[in-house]
């Protein structure tokens, strides 16, 4: 049974599936204690750009994650494939969510003003 899939459509299913193979399938610790924060899919579906976050702020644990992605990638392809009735699965694309560090860095930055005052 197929499905026909918008690219919306198919970003909000894909986000919810990459976060449930993450944590269930993929054994890499590198990659435990992330969150995906979002999924935009071109509109031919080729593509699709995963956006992650992750709590620490150290570039280290940041190319650490990226790393193990990177090493997951196929896994998680693959199992996404099985997961979807898609003709074609997207080719993955992970991006670090830099909104998450930004709200952070402002929140830091108004609670240092409203304690000099």
């Amino acid at each position: 049974m197929a499905r026909l899939y918008r690219a919306d459509r198919l970003g909000q299913e894909t986000e919810k599936e990459i976060s449930d193979i993450i944590r269930k399938r993929v054994r890499d610790p590198r990659v435990q204690g992330i969150t995906i924060t979002g999924v935009n899919v071109t509109g031919d579906l080729q593509q699709a750009t995963v956006y992650y976050s992750i709590l620490s702020d150290k570039a280290s644990d940041g190319e650490r994650v990226a790393t193990g992605l990177q090493k997951a990638k196929g896994l998680i392809r693959s199992e996404l494939g099985s997961r979807l009735s898609i003709y074609k699965t997207p080719e993955l694309i992970f991006e670090r969510d830099a909104s998450v560090q930004y709200g952070d860095r402002i929140d830091k930055l108004i609670n240092k003003l409203n304690s000099e005052d």
